[in-house]
């Protein structure tokens, strides 16, 4: 179990190794051949151009003022300068109320840690308890509440401090939460005008044997919507044809390589072999072979897109429908369009940056299904991932594996050795585990069909918060107590057990400790040194980049990574809010967590991420949600934890605390949450009237005409062949139809649910 030199140690070493981090970020960002990877942001903004220098030729790579040098820590001071109102206008509310996020984890935990180590240490650490047991123990648990005797009057202080706590979290909560409400209807009344202000996106479109879905489309919106339907844009199955234009990228960047390799070496022809990654086969020319890959690929890429334009079926029941203004956008989102609610589904469509095309083409009868088979699929990573995670904690107590597993003690019990091992190793261990999960949950994210870039992040950092919720922290205390308590559990009567674990889960408190350092110390700074888009970028620029646009195209922003960062976030106000009151000696490890990475992100957002997406603060909510989780998850372990304590006049005070929280959270989402799931039709027509007052002459329909093309249709010469150009102006009452059906049949369409006087003529009309 680890002491107080084991948690010393790995402190040094993580310190280490984040002001290594800082130090080299520091030197790195001043070379004027990094200022791309450093500065990607204000590039890609138009402006910042490259540095330049005259004199000797090394100034267009080093950087030879050394008073730049001495102040290389002016990076933090210049990080948080920036206002909060143009750090949105700057990076997007996203990005800002991302920041919040940390900011609040500093407002919830500076007065909890001061109080706690004011009030709760000192009522922990006089008592002998647990030098009076046969539990391991190390002097770190001498500071937690399993230090306090049975039945001890003590516990009052810790019932009224998860009183005080709570509170002062929810009061916290409250007005973060009407902050970020006010903050995301200001952004929306202020924002510039965007094409998904005036557009939905409508699912499962019935199908019907006498119109195609385009003009079953339009005839519906005529028809239910006639004084505000403007166009509308449908979807294209285009996914093959995405593959094929990646693809053809890919072969273009190799053939760039090669030609650039040649000139710098005219003598020398480049070449490679035909078969599997180069490896095998016949040796040809490099150039010759993929100039001719790329003729091969354009061939099959044309003839992709014409049977794209022409088959019917690469036309999917799903349409982009835009209106003439925001208030008509916000009805048809938010009401029920047919007397059937499984057919003209409609929400607010994403903004074009956040579409995610591939899964428009998905079924939408299969949606169910996928979700059905990754949440079985999810079940079952969640569950085999204990095995690694017990592997991390018999490394975080070697004394319970040395009991059974005696010939490693020697080597363990080298002092240097058991406190890396102790203090160091299962913290690093585990986050390399963790490395690959994103990816995992954000494939299985795209396997069960949402829409956009933003709906998928939400969904998989959901995931990944309940991964952590499971494996990391309910797995890690059952696991190690397990491991901690071996002797215990076996030799104990089984009414005693639950004990057992009551005592060992804040002497769990240790192990966290490692993993924050880890995590959240070295890990947050190394995230600011960005050592693989440095390398990635300086290969591009010698092997691919022969252009400015090349040279631009080869920096890689990266984003804030919703999914996994934020989750993550979560991890530590779920670790701070259960040992607040069981174990305080975590909270400054988590206090400095939080100061540190709010620096390094808030650099990190003005200078260097370029958001894919704008939701407006749409994951708020979520943010809320499980912060409040975590609140009750505390106050449920606290509970039995002093239930074990056999504190019978204090415990069940404790009922009441997850009650309130529960109505708290309650409160919180039917007073704000509206704010970030529905559109206020006031705010809407506000705008409207403004921007007619404004721009009366504005062409609405041009500006909306090709903004929800296909990404692999635009800068073609076709693009107006995939865009719906024509539209019925709104003075003629009638909507013609193509239906035949309509000839001969008085009752309503069982399709679109529009009925039809019996008395229409051939020429065939519809009354809306």
């Amino acid at each position: 179990m680890a002491t107080l030199g084991d948690i010393g140690l790995a402190a040094a070493i993580n310190i280490l190794f984040a002001f290594a981090f800082f130090v080299a970020f520091a030197v790195l960002r001043l070379q004027p051949f990094n200022d791309r990877v450093y500065f990607p942001k204000w590039y890609l903004r138009g402006l910042r151009c490259s540095p330049t220098h005259g004199g000797a030729f090394v100034h267009k790579f080093v950087n030879l003022d050394f008073r730049s040098y001495i102040r290389f820590l002016n990076w933090m001071p210049a990080a948080l300068k920036m206002p909060e109102p143009e750090l949105i206008d700057h990076a997007g509310l996203d990005s800002a109320v991302y920041l919040r996020i940390y900011l609040i984890g500093l407002k919830i935990f500076v007065p909890i840690t001061f109080f706690a180590f004011a009030i709760l240490v000192p009522v922990n650490w006089t008592n002998r308890t647990l030098e009076d047991s046969k539990v391991i123990f190390s002097d770190i648990d001498k500071l937690s509440i399993s230090n306090i005797p049975d039945k001890s009057h003590r516990f009052w202080t810790h019932l009224v401090m998860a009183y005080a706590f709570t509170f002062w979290t929810c009061y916290v909560l409250l007005k973060e939460y009407e902050i970020v409400a006010t903050m995301r209807l200001h952004f929306l009344a202020s924002e510039q005008r965007r094409p998904d202000q005036f557009t939905v996106l409508v699912r499962n479109v019935p199908p019907d044997p006498d119109e195609s879905v385009s003009e079953l489309v339009e005839h519906f919106f005529l028809v239910n919507h006639p004084d505000h339907y403007l166009t509308h844009q449908v979807v294209y199955d285009a996914n093959k044809l995405a593959k094929l234009v990646k693809k053809k990228k890919s072969l273009q960047n190799w053939l760039d390589y090669n030609q650039l390799k040649y000139s710098r070496n005219p003598s020398q022809r480049p070449t490679r072999k035909t078969g599997s990654l180069g490896l095998c086969g016949e040796r040809v020319d490099s150039i010759e072979y993929y100039t001719s890959e790329i003729e091969k690929i354009s061939k099959k890429e044309a003839v992709e897109q014409e049977k794209v334009k022409n088959n019917l079926k690469s036309i999917m029941p799903v349409a982009f429908v835009s209106f003439r203004t925001r208030w008509a956008a916000a009805v048809c989102a938010q009401t029920q369009q047919s007397r059937n609610p499984t057919i003209w589904l409609t929400e607010w469509a994403p903004e074009p940056r956040d579409v995610y095309w591939d899964n428009l083409a998905i079924p939408f009868v299969s949606l169910s299904i996928r979700r059905l088979i990754i949440a079985v699929a999810f079940f079952f990573l969640t569950f085999f991932f204990m095995i690694p995670i017990l592997f991390v904690q018999s490394l975080a107590n070697i004394e319970g594996i040395e009991k059974y597993a005696p010939f490693l003690r020697p080597i363990i019990e080298v002092k240097i050795i058991k406190s890396f091992i102790q203090g160091f190793l299962p913290g690093i261990a585990l986050k390399i585990f963790l490395i690959v999960l994103p990816a995992i949950l954000m494939f299985m994210s795209k396997f069960e069909g949402f829409t956009s870039i933003s709906a998928l992040e939400r969904r998989s950092a959901s995931r990944y918060y309940l991964f952590l919720l499971v494996n990391v922290f309910l797995g890690s205390i059952i696991t190690g107590t397990a491991f901690e308590q071996l002797d215990a559990f076996i030799h104990q009567p089984a009414n005693k057990i639950p004990e057992t674990i009551g005592v060992a889960i804040p002497m769990k408190a240790t192990f966290f400790i490692t993993y924050i350092m880890v995590d959240g110390w070295a890990g947050i700074a190394g995230e600011i040194l960005r050592l693989k888009p440095l390398i990635f970028y300086h290969l591009k620029n010698f092997f691919l980049v022969k252009t400015e646009k090349d040279r631009e195209e080869a920096m890689d922003p990266g984003s804030i990574g919703f999914n996994s960062a934020e989750p993550q976030i979560q991890l530590y106000f779920l670790l701070g809010l259960v040992y607040a009151v069981v174990s305080p000696i975590l909270l400054p490890f988590i206090v400095v967590f939080f100061g540190l990475a709010y620096v390094v992100f808030r650099h990190q957002i003005i200078n260097v991420y370029n958001q894919e997406y704008e939701s407006g603060a749409a994951f708020w909510p979520d943010v809320h949600g499980r912060i409040v989780t975590a609140m009750v998850i505390s106050q449920l372990l606290l509970f039995g934890l002093l239930g074990t304590k056999e504190a019978a006049q204090s415990t069940p005070l404790l009922i009441a605390l997850p009650v309130l929280t529960i109505w708290f959270h309650r409160f919180c989402k039917n007073r704000y949450e509206p704010a970030f799931v529905r559109y206020p039709l006031q705010e809407a027509m506000m705008k409207d009237t403004l921007e007619r007052t404004k721009e009366p002459n504005l062409n609405l329909k041009a500006y909306l005409l090709n903004a929800y093309i296909h990404p692999v249709f635009k800068d073609r010469e076709d693009d107006d062949s995939f865009s719906i150009t024509e539209d019925f102006e709104q003075q003629n009452v009638l909507v013609p139809t193509k239906r035949q059906s309509r000839k001969n049949t008085p009752v309503p369409s069982k399709y679109s649910g529009s009925s039809s006087p019996s008395s229409l003529p051939d020429a065939v009309h519809e009354q809306p």
